[in-house]
């Protein structure tokens, strides 16, 4: 993403503005699932995707990068998968229980890499099975699935869920491993 980053830099979007753009993509995709629009709906977390990836290669590219940009970029990305599975259950492709527990373990996720990179002092956590883009390709596989299989994007979502909890299995195990000696 380094050159479309560079490209970027020039136009005076800055990196945050692209990541308020990559939200309001995730809110277009809320919108098209819950009007029953999947197509549009797989479109959107594309689309929301591919900008997200942006941000970062402008901040790097304009030297822009912050350490607030970091971390507006973090929270936005959970609101926007809030508003992603929030879509699917509204639109009544996946019972509210699969989108809440597809939900909370994504957030877990991501909240035990943040408490352990934090409170823990590791540098780093990004162990585990599956990190965010892997989930949205399984539910955009899921959703593009549904239209030959209708059951295709619960077995996403419950898949998402599934591998999210054990994300944060891993996590904690790798934390407690770095961290025990100290």
């Amino acid at each position: 993403m380094a050159p479309v980053g560079k490209i970027l830099a020039g136009s005076g979007l800055t990196p945050n503005m692209i990541t308020i753009i990559s939200l309001v993509t995730s809110i277009l995709s809320f919108w098209f699932y819950y009007q029953k629009g999947l197509v549009l709906g797989v479109f959107f977390i594309v689309l929301t995707g591919v900008i997200d990836m942006l941000d970062g290669a402008v901040a790097r590219a304009a030297g822009k990068a912050t350490r607030f940009g970091a971390v507006l970029d973090h929270v936005l990305d959970r609101y926007a998968e809030y508003f992603i599975i929030t879509g699917i259950v509204l639109g009544g492709y996946v019972d509210w229980m699969w989108g809440v527990f597809a939900l909370i373990g994504m957030l877990m996720a991501s909240f035990t890499r943040a408490k352990a990179e934090s409170v823990g002092g590791l540098k780093s956590c990004t162990v585990g099975i599956a990190e965010r883009q892997e989930k949205l390709i399984i539910i955009i596989a899921g959703s593009l699935l549904t239209l030959y299989y209708p059951q295709a994007l619960l077995y996403a979502i419950v898949l998402v869920g599934i591998i999210s909890h054990v994300t944060v299995a891993q996590r904690l195990e790798y934390t407690w491993r770095q961290t025990r000696s100290k």
